[in-house]
């Protein structure tokens, strides 16, 4: 496959096993993907991929209600950093302002 996006249907095969029906949730990176899948014996679990290892799928198969409750019920991928001033909100808890200058005591 060539893109994604969320909510389209795919074909999981892999080097293991057989290729698993899957949702895809997120594209992190040009290259790889967060899928749905019902892995046997776990249930609905969440998988990342690499993009060669998706193919098409036109029809829903008989897992997809139980996939599509995984993902909603799945908090949205947080986008940027961890830390810094360049997400929203403030930085650390506690820190509301930068520290003042140091005399040097004279």
């Amino acid at each position: 496959m060539e893109s994604t996006s969320a909510g389209e249907l795919v074909k999981v095969t892999g080097e293991r096993g057989p290729a698993l029906d899957g949702i895809v949730f997120d594209t992190p990176s040009r290259t790889k993907v967060v899928v749905a899948v019902l892995e046997a014996g776990r249930g609905p679990v969440m998988r990342t991929v690499h993009l060669d290892a998706l193919g098409e799928r036109a029809e829903a198969g008989p897992h997809d209600h139980a996939l599509r409750l995984l993902v909603r019920r799945t908090p949205a991928p947080v986008r940027g950093g961890a830390r810094g001033g360049s997400g929203p909100g403030r930085g650390s808890a506690g820190h509301s302002r930068g520290a003042a200058h140091r005399t040097t005591g004279r």
